[in-house]
C-alpha cells in the first residue's frame, strides 16, 4: 500500500494546488482566454496542476472527465496524482515530454499486442497533439494541457493491465478497481518512464515471455497487413427467436455479395441459398441454418482479430514461466504436445470431449500410468447414458461389454434390480474389464483433477482420421499413446536418484502389452500436463485458426469485445 510521507510539507502543497485551482476556476469566466495568454511558460506547470486537480475532483464518483469521456483507470488515476501533488507527467512548460510522442505512437499500433486502440482515447489523444501543433492560443490553454495529462496517465495504465494482467479477467480481480493496492505497479512504470526508458522496452517487459505467446504475436504484423477491415453483421446463433436470426442470416449473406430477393423470402429459395454458400465455403451441404454455418459466417478478419486478442489474453493466465518438461493438450487444435527444454519431444493427434460433455481446462502432473486398465465409469455418464438404457432393458450392459458390481466389488445381476426406482444415479458400480475391447485401450495415463478425466488410448483407433476430433466424453484419447509412455518412463528412469530403482521401463511397458497384463506403474518425476482451450496459434508463416469446439471463445467475444 502507498502510503504518502511528510504530511505537513504535502498538506501546505494541497493548499497551494487548490488556491491555484480555485483562481483559474473563479478568476473571471468572461476574462479566462486573457489570463491563460498571460501564463508564460515557466507558470504554465503550476497551473496545470491545479487544473489536474481541478478536474479529478469531479471524476472520484462518477469516473467521466465529462459527459463524453469516461476514465476507466478513474481510481488509479486519482490515486497517482493524488500522491504526486498532480503534477503532469506528459508536459512542461507548454512542451511535450519526449516519450509523449512514442506513447502515442504505440497506441497508434497496438494492434500488434493485440490491443484496439480506440481502448485508450487514441481518436481524442490524436485531436488534442494536432490542435496544439497548429493553433498557438491553444498552447496556452491549461485545460487542454491538464486534461490532455489526465487521458494519457488513463491510457498508460490500461494500456499496462492488458498487456500484462489481459482483459479476460473477472472485475473483482482487475487492478483498475483498487487504486491503493495497485498504484505501486502503474507509478513504477510512470517512474521509468521518466528515467529514460523507452515505452517499446516497458510494454515489451509487462508482456509473457512465453515462446508460444511471442510466436502467435510475431505473425500479427502479417495478419494486419492483409486484413481486411470491412464490417460485417454478426449472426448471433442461436439468436432470440427463428424470425431474427433468419434475417441476420440473409443480411449477412447481403453482405457476401448472394443476390437476396426483397419480401419474404420461401423455403426453397432459402434452402438454395443456404447450400450454395455451403458449396462455396466447403461445408456439409444441409441447406439449413446451423452452428457450423454461423462461425463460417462470423469468421471475417475482424472476428478473428478478436480471437488473436483473446488467446493473447489466454497466455497471461498461465505462469510468468513454464516447467522445463510438460505435456500440453490445446482441446481446440486436437493436439498433445511434450515440450523438453524448449524443444518439441514429441506430438500427437487426440480426441477430446463433445461440446456437450467437454474436456476441462485443467493444469495438473502425471501420477502413475495403468498397463490394461479397467474403466468405472462416472456418474454423469451413468444417469445420461447407463441408466436410461438399463430401464429400457437389463441386458444393455452386457452388450456393451460393461459389469455391474457392489461398492464391495461382488457382482450384481442387472434383471434382480428395479431400475424405475432411480434416477440421479445408481448404489452400483459400472465397470469395462481389462483387454482390447476397453474403452480405455491398453494404457491410461492418471493425474489428479476434481472432474475425474484423464489421457488414455482408445478402443477407437479409427477416429484419429477424422478431422473434427470432439467425441470423448471428456477424457482426452492420445494416438500416439506409446511415444507418451515411452517419454515419461525415460524421463523418470533418467531422473530418478540411486539408490532408488524403477520396477518398470520401456522395455516392461512393452512385455506387459504383448502378454496383455494388468500393472500399474507410479512416476517418481511427475511430469506436468496442462489441458488449454487456445482458438489460434502461431505458426511458421501464419497464424492458425482453429474451430471454437465449446464456444468458450464467442463467450469472451460475446462480453468483452462484442463492440470491437
Amino acid at each position: 500500500m502507498y502510503q504518502i510521507n511528510g504530511a505537513m510539507k504535502q498538506s501546505r502543497n494541497f493548499h497551494v494546488i487548490f488556491l491555484l485551482a480555485f483562481i483559474v476556476v473563479f478568476a473571471g469566466c468572461g476574462n479566462k482566454k486573457d489570463d491563460d495568454k498571460s501564463i508564460s511558460p515557466d507558470e504554465m506547470d503550476d497551473h496545470v496542476e491545479a487544473k489536474i486537480a481541478s478536474l479529478l475532483k469531479g471524476t472520484a464518483a462518477k469516473s467521466k472527465l465529462d459527459d463524453s469521456t469516461v476514465l476507466s483507470f478513474s481510481p488509479v488515476v486519482n490515486y497517482y496524482y493524488a500522491a504526486t501533488a498532480f503534477k503532469p507527467v506528459w508536459s512542461s512548460m507548454e512542451k511535450w515530454k519526449p516519450y509523449t510522442d512514442s506513447l502515442i505512437q504505440y497506441i497508434a499500433a497496438s494492434e500488434k499486442d493485440g490491443l484496439f486502440p480506440d481502448n485508450y482515447q487514441y481518436a481524442a489523444l490524436q485531436s488534442i497533439m494536432q490542435n496544439l501543433q497548429a493553433d498557438s492560443l491553444k498552447r496556452k490553454d491549461v485545460n487542454v494541457w491538464a486534461r490532455a495529462d489526465i487521458l494519457m496517465t488513463n491510457a498508460f495504465f490500461h494500456i499496462l493491465q492488458d498487456l500484462k494482467q489481459g482483459r479476460i479477467q473477472p472485475d473483482s480481480i482487475a487492478w483498475k478497481n483498487n487504486g491503493g493496492q495497485h498504484e505501486k505497479f502503474f507509478s513504477a512504470y510512470i517512474k521509468k518512464l521518466q528515467q529514460g526508458e523507452s515505452i517499446s522496452s516497458i510494454v515489451a517487459s509487462v508482456q509473457p515471455s512465453l515462446k508460444d505467446y511471442q510466436a502467435l504475436k510475431k505473425n500479427i504484423p502479417l495478419f494486419l497487413d492483409s486484413m481486411d477491415r470491412t464490417s460485417y453483421s454478426y449472426v448471433n446463433y442461436p439468436g432470440k427467436d427463428s424470425l431474427s436470426l433468419l434475417k441476420n442470416v440473409l443480411k449477412r449473406l447481403a453482405e457476401s455479395g448472394y443476390n437476396i430477393p426483397t419480401g419474404k423470402p420461401d423455403s426453397t429459395m432459402l434452402r438454395e441459398l443456404i447450400t450454395k454458400y455451403q458449396k462455396a465455403k466447403g461445408l456439409k451441404q444441409t441447406g439449413k441454418v446451423s452452428a457450423g454455418l454461423a462461425s463460417v459466417l462470423n469468421s471475417t478478419d475482424k472476428e478473428k482479430f478478436k480471437r488473436i486478442a483473446i488467446t493473447l489474453d489466454r497466455y497471461k493466465q498461465l505462469p510468468a514461466t513454464l516447467p522445463e518438461k510438460y505435456i500440453w493438450v490445446n482441446l481446440p487444435a486436437y493436439s498433445l504436445k511434450v515440450w523438453d527444454n524448449d524443444s518439441l519431444a514429441m506430438e500427437s493427434k487426440v480426441i477430446v470431449g463433445k461440446p456437450g460433455t467437454p474436456t476441462p481446462v485443467i493444469n495438473s502432473e502425471i501420477s502413475d500410468l495403468i498397463v490394461y486398465p479397467t474403466w468405472t465409469v462416472p456418474n454423469s455418464i451413468i444417469v445420461k447414458e447407463i441408466l436410461p438404457g438399463l430401464k429400457r432393458n437389463p441386458g444393455y450392459l452386457a452388450r456393451k461389454g460393461l459389469g455391474l458390481y457392489s461398492s464391495k466389488g461382488d457382482p450384481v445381476d442387472p434383471y434382480t434390480v428395479n431400475w424405475s426406482k432411480y434416477s440421479k444415479g445408481i448404489p452400483y458400480l459400472v465397470r469395462q474389464g481389462s483387454g482390447d475391447n476397453n474403452a480405455l485401450g491398453v494404457i491410461k495415463f492418471n493425474f489428479a483433477n476434481p472432474y475425474a478425466v484423464y489421457l488414455h488410448d482408445t478402443n477407437q483407433r479409427y477416429l484419429f482420421k477424422n478431422k473434427e476430433r470432439s467425441l470423448s466424453h471428456g477424457c482426452v484419447r492420445v494416438q500416439d499413446w506409446e511415444k507418451l509412455a515411452f517419454y515419461i518412463m525415460r524421463n523418470d528412469s533418467v531422473n530418478s536418484r540411486q539408490p532408488d530403482s524403477l520396477k518398470a521401463n520401456t522395455d516392461s511397458i512393452t512385455t506387459w502389452i504383448s502378454r496383455k497384463e494388468r500393472h500399474s506403474i507410479v512416476i517418481k518425476q511427475k511430469l506436468p500436463v496442462f489441458i488449454r482451450y487456445f482458438g489460434c496459434e502461431g505458426g511458421t508463416a501464419s497464424i492458425k485458426f482453429y474451430d471454437d469446439i465449446y464456444g468458450e471463445d464467442k463467450k469472451l467475444r460475446d462480453k468483452y469485445f462484442a463492440q470491437k
